[in-house]
């Protein structure tokens, strides 16, 4: 099931993103930051918003997203991230089903999802591709030399004006 995550999930998050097998220490240590920031400012006011798909007790996983500053309707999915344990068990479906149902009741045009082109992303960019993301865009060499910054959109449709 998924919700709102609570304080009491923090342990379980963190301890997914360092197990994850694709995010560095300086990955594993932004998602604790937001974290951090989530649990002191609020979403309201720090603009993450964190859910977890939650199985009892134990997070199955989590996804962080937000409002995109500077843009009208734009929001980013920064992190989504499963269990190793509990892969392919439909957790990071509902996670992203669940993020853009919120963002869209939040009044989205889009979900901007970024990530790493290298090979250790090659299920997470046909994981974007299969849940009807486009890849828009490529910059190569971003986040440094071989690793390019590929960039996934999902559109919602607008309610037409009046």
């Amino acid at each position: 099931m998924i919700f709102a995550a609570a304080e009491t999930d923090g342990p379980q998050i963190l301890d997914i993103a360092a197990r994850a097998g694709v995010f560095n220490q300086e990955e594993v240590d932004c998602v604790a930051d937001l974290w951090n920031d989530y649990l002191t400012t609020g979403p309201q006011v720090g603009g993450y918003n964190f859910i977890v798909d939650r199985d009892g007790d134990k997070v199955l996983g989590f996804a962080c997203y937000g409002p995109r500053d500077l843009t009208s309707g734009v929001y980013d999915l920064y992190w989504i991230a499963v269990d190793p344990d509990t892969r392919r068990s439909g957790a990071g479906r509902r996670l992203l089903a669940a993020s853009e149902e919120e963002v869209q009741k939040a009044g989205a045009r889009m979900l901007i999802a970024e990530t790493s082109g290298t090979s250790s992303y090659d299920g997470t960019r046909k994981f974007y591709l299969d849940t009807g993301y486009v890849q828009e865009a490529t910059i190569k060499d971003f986040y440094v030399d071989g690793d390019d910054l590929a960039i996934f959109v999902k559109r919602f449709p607008q309610p037409e004006k009046s």
